[in-house]
């Protein structure tokens, strides 16, 4: 499944709106890690289901412009999108869960362009939450890790529109 018909839809879904505020559509991918390990750490690595989701992604968005890609301080959402990134010769950025201020540099740092980001199961939801101005998402379930959420957004909290996908 190829993403990048998804994201022309969500930016032709906005287009009624930007028509009346000429500003730019950037996609925002939010994904939560792939399927963790139990080692009995703070810090598990991918199960072998989950090294499959990581490489998954790659032919996912194999046509997708990917400007930057985001993930947590894990080793489960770095290798979630490590593949990904090595494809896209992307490095792979840091950024604080439940931070406002990071989302909105993304924001302005990628105006236009798509962003992929890996969190948890809790802080993904937040995020699009957060960009899309109402309380949507809930938290994913622990089992969950096949949910992707697509958010077009030209202001945070307004003029943004999301789907949720499974993959």
């Amino acid at each position: 499944m190829r993403i990048s018909f998804i994201s022309v839809l969500l930016a032709i879904t906005l287009l009624p709106a930007c028509a009346q505020h000429p500003e730019t559509i950037t996609t925002f991918i939010l994904i939560r890690h792939a399927e963790k390990a139990s080692d009995g750490t703070d810090d598990p690595d991918l199960k072998p289901e989950g090294v499959l989701r990581a490489n998954k992604l790659v032919d996912m968005f194999s046509d997708t412009p990917i400007a930057a890609i985001y993930s947590t301080n894990f080793k489960r959402t770095k290798n979630s999108v490590r593949p990904l990134a090595q494809a896209k010769e992307i490095l792979i950025e840091e950024y604080e869960a439940f931070q406002a201020d990071p989302i909105d540099a993304m924001l302005a740092r990628h105006a236009g362009e798509t962003i992929l980001i890996c969190g948890h199961s809790n802080n993904i939801p937040w995020i699009a939450n957060l960009l899309i101005g109402t309380e949507q998402y809930s938290d994913f379930q622990d089992t969950e890790y096949n949910t992707m959420l697509i958010v077009s957004v030209v202001h945070i909290g307004k003029l943004a529109t999301s789907v949720q996908l499974k993959y």
